[in-house]
């Protein structure tokens, strides 16, 4: 049966089932195609039946693209762009809607499994599915060239540090060296660009952790996996539909900090919570650590100056705060050919001024390790 003979196919079946409300089957099926004057052989009943299911259960005709072996996003640009990404780049999926109508109800669907709101008055939502997936949706023509779905797909395991390092994201030296880190309690950011593999890095770092120790884990959308006996997850929630129930990273973290924490983590800084984060690793929290959208280490203390000043931390006192929490931050990059690499370790240092500045202590460079001017220090905090 041809692409084009299964679309008109199922459309006419599905606004026959849908006068009659009722289960899904094949006997439906099967019946709804007697009534439109089609075939009813076991084939086409099966495949219409598959096609409808899919409309209903699960992400659609992009599920198998979630459910593929390395898949760790599913990008749907309008009806004719889908693309996937395996840890190597974007690469365009084998799959096309009918038009972005079919784009526009799936991704309503998506958000009403999610427990959000997507519709012309509220053309945009960000939710987690009930398998984990983060789904993020953009209705058209607010997007263009239609709707715009997002999918991350959250993997069942983190990866290991030892897998990090034969895939090449982490050198044998790197991996020698974040394991001190952690061992020692150092209170670290991890720093790159969307999709540089920040979260799978600090899930990595976290199952190092020592088993007797309790993790206190807050993120605005529940991605990290860490191999630990004992971790508290807890998760942000936006307003419902009626602008009610909303919590914040930013409150999270005050509740985290009663729950006595011996690793204080917040998954991603990206608003006010930066303060709470600061606070409590200038309060006896050793060992806390994050992850922060920068373009290199060194931009990460202009990052945190613009966060802390967006909620009302000063510049010199969010400066001071820094300085203060944070020993080494961690920057990864991912390069033209898509693979993911620690490439850089760095540690801050406060100038005349009192404005904090980076200094690397280490560069990693096609798999050697390049000390920096930063090494000392780095050796410093590492031997106290």
């Amino acid at each position: 049966m041809s692409a084009e003979v299964t679309v008109d196919v199922v459309d006419a079946v599905r606004d026959r089932l849908a006068r009659q409300p009722g289960s899904l089957t094949p006997h439906r099926v099967a019946e709804a195609l007697r009534e439109a004057g089609r075939p009813v052989g076991d084939a086409t009943v099966l495949a219409v039946h598959e096609a409808l299911r899919r409309d209903v259960v699960g992400a659609g005709p992009l599920e198998p693209l979630l459910r593929a072996e390395g898949v760790t996003d599913v990008l749907v640009n309008g009806p004719d762009e889908v693309y996937l990404d395996r840890g190597e780049g974007l690469e365009p999926a084998d799959v096309r809607f009918r038009d972005d109508d079919a784009v526009r109800r799936l991704a309503t669907r998506l958000a009403a499994l999610g427990g959000r709101r997507l519709d012309d008055a509220a053309p945009f939502a960000d939710s987690r599915l009930p398998d984990g997936t983060r789904f993020h949706a953009v209705l058209g023509p607010v997007a263009r060239p239609g709707t715009a779905i997002s999918l991350r797909v959250p993997r069942a395991r983190g990866f290991s540090l030892d897998e990090l390092v034969e895939c090449g994201t982490v050198s044998d030296e790197g991996a020698r060296l974040l394991r001190r880190l952690v061992s020692c309690r150092l209170a670290l950011l991890v720093c790159g660009g969307t999709g540089s593999g920040k979260t799978t890095l600090l899930a990595s770092l976290l199952s190092l952790v020592s088993p007797e120790e309790r993790i206190v884990l807050v993120e605005d959308a529940s991605e990290l996996r860490p191999v630990h006996p004992h971790v508290v997850a807890l998760e942000a929630r936006p307003a419902n539909i009626e602008g009610a129930g909303v919590i914040t990273v930013r409150d999270l973290v005050r509740q985290a900090l009663r729950m006595r924490p011996d690793r204080l983590v917040v998954g991603e800084v990206r608003g006010g919570e930066v303060v709470e984060l600061l606070a409590a690793l200038n309060t006896g929290h050793e060992g806390g650590c994050g992850t922060i959208h920068a373009n290199s280490a060194i931009d990460v203390p202009a990052r945190v100056e613009a966060l802390a000043l967006a909620a009302g931390l000063g510049r010199e006192a969010a400066h001071s705060q820094f300085a203060s929490a944070v020993d080494v931050v961690l920057h990864l990059a991912r390069g033209r050919d898509g693979t993911r690499r620690l490439a850089q370790v760095a540690v801050p240092r406060r100038d005349p001024a009192g404005l904090v500045t980076m200094l690397p202590a280490v560069e990693f460079e096609g798999g050697r390790c390049v000390p920096g001017p930063g090494a000392d220090l780095l050796a410093g905090r590492l031997e106290r």
